[in-house]
């Protein structure tokens, strides 16, 4: 026993209590781990593969399960059993999708359509129009007293307009390839997502049995702080998004914008990226609207301008209140570090991904806090259920 407690103490001294050490090893981890990656990566190919192709039903099925599961939880509370609270909700979810196909995919899929084939000419009367501007005596007469070239102007201008037009129909296109790989992931969506509702509850015993008695409380209470704030993100996200495009589709509606419905979802679709998402979404508005007229251009912007401050004043509050506790420059930074890395999967995924990596690390530094002299000086919390990290 004093052998061990010896032991103990020489690891706290020599290794926890080392800067040296803990950083080198780190910086050496990294280093060894990297290296390893680079010369096997051949080896790896086929994991990606696999991943790749259970990643999207993963995610999805995630994601309904954290909507859909406190539905499931209330019936059973009521003394509905399990599996006959799954039945119905399916049959609920079954009768939504219906509706949902009957009523809103025939003018969605019209919409798009009509979308692709008038890019061509709001690209010629774009075009047009700055020509007519260019050659207007007045714009000519103001252009010539700063020395700019007119001709020039007007091919840079229509050179960009070119761009952006190729650019938004091949972004439009995109949008409908990763819609058509959603709806193949759906096909097995049902399955995995009635064993999460089935076992779903059941899943932090098996996980944490796989660890020493001893770091099992710690490692329930980290997968607990997990899965909270992966709940309030996911089914808050939701909301406000699915509010902000009904709230839209009704704005648009009362304007008179063309492509309501459309613009609307992908309104929709784009405000679960936090804080660039509106930006995202009000792009091909503002393009439909100058092209309409600027009357129309601006009532789109008093349009956006109330929805926002409806979103921000009043929907997000009440549904999101302060669930994550992260800075919005934090945010903004970790979807654009995670778009540069991993593209449309990684702006989703940032901010659930950070939230969960943030819990691990404040639990790791509680426990390096309670067992090492850096932190002797300062007053340690322990968590609200009394996890001791020193033991």
């Amino acid at each position: 026993m004093e052998n061990k407690e010896r032991k103990g103490t020489v690891f706290r001294e020599k290794i926890l209590n080392s800067r040296v050490v803990v950083y080198t090893l780190i910086v050496f981890i990294l280093s060894m781990t990297i290296l390893a990656l680079s010369k096997i990566s051949f080896i790896l190919v086929p994991f990606v593969i696999l991943v790749k192709t259970i990643f999207l039903p993963l995610i999805l099925a995630g994601v309904c399960f954290y909507l859909f599961n406190p539905l499931v939880d209330y019936f059973e509370r009521k003394g509905v059993k399990r599996l006959i609270s799954i039945l119905v909700l399916y049959v609920l979810i079954i009768g939504g999708i219906s509706i949902i196909l009957s009523s809103v995919i025939p003018p969605l899929k019209d919409q798009v359509q009509r979308m692709a084939d008038n890019i061509p000419v709001w690209k010629q009367d774009l075009q047009d129009t700055v020509k007519d501007i260019s050659q207007s005596p007045y714009v000519e007469k103001g252009l010539k007293s700063v020395n700019t070239d007119i001709d020039k102007m007007y091919k840079s201008v229509s050179d960009h307009i070119s761009n952006f037009a190729s650019g938004f129909s091949q972004g439009l296109m995109t949008f409908v390839g990763t819609v058509t790989e959603i709806v193949l992931a759906v096909a097995v969506l049902p399955f995995l997502l009635f064993y999460l509702l089935k076992d779903g509850k059941n899943l932090p015993d098996y996980i944490v049995k796989l660890l020493p008695n001893r770091s099992r409380p710690e490692a329930k209470l980290i997968l607990k702080d997990m899965n909270h704030a992966l709940s309030s993100y996911i089914r808050g996200q939701i909301f406000v998004a699915l509010c902000i495009g009904v709230l839209l589709f009704i704005g648009y509606l009362v304007i008179g914008l063309d492509y309501a419905l459309l613009l609307a979802v992908i309104a929709m679709v784009t405000n679960v990226v936090p804080y660039l998402g509106p930006f995202i979404a009000i792009t091909p508005a503002f393009v439909i609207a100058l092209i309409d007229s600027p009357f129309m251009l601006l009532k789109l912007v008093v349009v956006w301008v109330i929805v926002q401050l409806l979103e921000g004043k009043f929907i997000s509050p009440q549904i999101m209140g302060r669930s994550l506790e992260i800075h919005p420059i934090t945010v903004i930074f970790v979807i654009l570090t995670a778009g540069n890395l991993f593209g449309i999967i990684g702006i989703i995924l940032a901010v659930p991904g950070y939230a969960i990596l943030k819990v691990f690390v404040t639990h790791l530094y509680q426990f390096i806090r309670l067992r090492s002299k850096w932190y002797s000086d300062q007053q340690i919390e322990l968590e609200p259920d009394g996890s001791d990290y020193s033991k």
